[in-house]
């Protein structure tokens, strides 16, 4: 068990202790991400090992939102390579219309207040289990939220998701700066860079698939 505690150590890098879990975690993250943006299903097997590794992390660092995040991750990551193993046209790049952009803002709102509230009184709620107070719970639960949104746009390809990605790396960065996980928050600025690449390839490639596509149609009315 002990190599599951944060205060395992793996290596220390500028008076900075990584713990074994932590190590692996962002690690795994890291591949998750990056295949992701090149549109790799090897992004959902990696991401099953990121998602593990960082439910126990979050648990230790009392940022519970994140930790019931990883749940949602994990059957969504099931979800997300079943989806993407299948060969059809509905599984290609797209975008979503402005009324769904508009719901979705909405339900990110809505959601991280309710979530916030919850987790701000968790502790008094289940003692038990939750022995400390939950840190930063509004801002924990939007990240919580925007990412079970964007996860979900990531398993049917829209391009939007990118967008949600880069506002909770840049969250994420901070939060986890101020909670001590360094290590961690390097990560996430890395993922933010990611993001960025992500949004940019994607978007090449929904415009080289289209351009394409638009070459092809008098050839083929022609034949």
């Amino acid at each position: 068990m002990h190599f599951f505690e944060i205060n395992t150590i793996a290596f220390r890098i500028l008076n900075y202790s990584v713990s074994y879990i932590e190590l692996i975690g962002t690690s795994f993250g890291l591949a998750s991400v990056y295949y992701a943006s090149r549109a790799n299903i090897l992004t959902w097997a990696t991401g099953i090992v990121n998602e593990i590794f960082l439910f126990i992390l979050f648990f230790q660092v009392q940022l519970y939102a994140d930790m019931v995040l990883q749940i949602y991750f994990f059957i969504v990551t099931l979800y997300g390579w079943y989806k993407w193993n299948k060969k059809s046209v509905e599984n290609e790049i797209s975008k979503i219309g402005f009324r769904t952009n508009i719901l979705l803002a909405s339900i990110i709102i809505v959601g991280t207040i309710v979530s916030g509230y919850v987790f701000t009184n968790i502790h008094r709620y289940m003692p038990g289990f939750f022995k400390i107070q939950a840190a930063y719970p509004y801002i924990d639960s939007f990240v919580m939220v925007s990412s079970i949104i964007a996860t979900v746009l990531l398993a049917k390809k829209k391009i939007e998701n990118w967008y949600l990605w880069i506002s909770i790396d840049a969250v994420c960065t901070v939060i986890y700066f101020k909670k001590g996980v360094l290590f961690l928050s390097l990560e996430y600025f890395i993922f933010l860079g990611l993001a960025s690449y992500g949004l940019y390839n994607w978007k090449k490639m929904s415009n080289t698939k289209l351009l394409t596509t638009n070459r092809l149609s008098p050839r083929l009315k022609n034949d």
